[in-house]
């Protein structure tokens, strides 16, 4: 497990959502799934204070917690930045837990900081959307009456 320092913006950040997630290697998984190693080598992490940022598409994650789950490289990509367009690296086959849904999503690499985003494009397809005035994820409805998938 792995705890990310964020900075404290709690207080400065009116309608800011702060999750925890747990990010694993699903190639681990498919290989611990499958007899080829103990489910003890299969890589997670716990991330706490994961900034819901809907100005990001992707999940992104620190370098260091990329290297740590041994994500696999699927090359570069041009990347919207505060800074500009610049290069940024994206990794294959992250598996995401949040709010007790799941999924296995690309990831993109941040290097400029040590702490983690929840983009849109993960939150759509788990059926999550920020409520910014309690500060949380809303889970999108899923059940035997209503559903948030659709094929329309």
């Amino acid at each position: 497990m792995s705890r990310l320092i964020f900075p404290n913006l709690q207080d400065k950040q009116m309608g800011q959502v702060i999750v925890t997630l747990t990010v694993t290697n699903r190639i681990d998984r498919v290989l611990a799934e499958r007899g080829f190693i103990p489910n003890e080598e299969v890589r997670s992490y716990v991330l706490n204070d994961v900034i819901v940022d809907t100005r990001a598409t992707l999940l992104c994650l620190p370098a260091t917690i990329i290297s740590q789950l041994g994500l696999v490289s699927g090359g570069e990509a041009n990347v919207e930045t505060t800074a500009g367009v610049q290069k940024g690296r994206i990794f294959r086959d992250v598996e995401l837990c949040v709010e007790n849904r799941q999924g296995t999503f690309d990831c993109l690499e941040l290097t400029e900081v040590p702490y983690a985003l929840l983009g849109v494009t993960p939150m759509e397809i788990l059926g999550l959307e920020p409520d910014l005035k309690n500060r949380k994820l809303r889970m999108l409805p899923m059940n035997s009456e209503q559903t948030y998938l659709s094929i329309l």
